[in-house]
């Protein structure tokens, strides 16, 4: 690999771009370290999850800009883009990110409010009189 790869990944409203090169395994969030930029411990597991499971841990450098959303958002997003560029990098780790269900796009996001509710789907209170 002579040339840095990239890819996107996309949670609720969160959006990043994953660059990925040969490296020693440092994972950087806009400028920070990924252990810094997510300090919850679950949330540190989901970006390291790609690379864990194609046992690539310290042979990658990621860079991943994220914006959008929030801590959950952005580290789901990381998670499927890091899976993505490694497909590109090595088109033989796809069956096995696929096994583990990394390369699924998690559609689901927050449902718009609806006229003359509350919220999407609750009510105003109900007055009889």
């Amino acid at each position: 690999m002579e040339k840095q790869k990239n890819a996107t990944g996309r949670r609720k409203e969160a959006v990043t771009r994953v660059f990925i090169n040969r490296g020693n395994g440092s994972i950087t969030v806009n400028g920070k370290d990924y252990k810094a930029y997510f300090p919850l411990m679950y949330l540190q597991n989901q970006v390291e999850l790609p690379l864990k499971t194609v046992e690539s841990l310290d042979k990658f450098d990621v860079v991943i800009n994220a914006t959008g959303g929030g801590a959950k958002g952005q580290a789901e997003a990381a998670k499927l883009g890091i899976a993505r560029a490694l497909i590109v990098v090595n088109p033989e780790f796809r069956p096995i990110l696929k096994d583990a269900g990394l390369l699924t796009r998690d559609s689901r996001s927050v449902e718009r409010k609806k006229p003359g509710q509350k919220k999407a789907r609750k009510s105003f209170q109900f007055s009889k009189r």
